[in-house]
């Protein structure tokens, strides 16, 4: 009996050896988020059924932007294909901000924060629940300070 353990224990840990690899490369190869074009930051695009699942059956569409402490922001999301949701994360990972629905009745986004940290962000866009797909078009906007 002996001897089957130790027979056992080399093949499990060969197969895990061989599968770790490429769940991590499977994974990786998944998730590749946009840069934002830094000469005017502002994108149109097209949120699709093969972006990322949301869990409430929508979709998102991540952008990478890079920030400076003290940047004050405005971030616009429209579209009219689907209910807009925006939502900046940090550095780390976590939720700076996020809006909804805008100020002016409809259901795209507009989001002001002002930046703590420096560092590369991202700008996630996604549809409300299960809203959709469609065109849409973000813009990140340094807003200038009042003198």
């Amino acid at each position: 009996m002996g001897l089957k353990k130790i027979t056992f224990i080399p093949v499990t840990l060969f197969v895990l050896n061989i599968a770790l690899p490429v769940s991590w490369a499977q994974v990786n190869k998944l998730y590749n988020p946009l840069p934002l074009p830094s000469t005017n930051n502002e994108v149109d695009d097209f949120l699709s059924d093969k972006d990322i699942p949301t869990g409430q059956g929508g979709f998102a569409r991540d952008y990478l932007v890079k920030l400076n402490k003290g940047d004050n922001l405005a971030i616009d999301l429209s579209s009219d294909s689907f209910d807009t949701i925006i939502t900046l994360l940090g550095p780390n990972g976590t939720t700076v901000a996020e809006n909804d629905d805008g100020p002016d009745g409809t259901s795209n986004s507009l989001l002001f924060t002002r930046i703590t940290e420096t560092g590369t962000y991202v700008v996630r866009v996604r549809s409300f629940g299960e809203t959709g797909v469609g065109k849409f078009k973000l813009r990140v906007t340094r807003l200038q300070p009042v003198k």
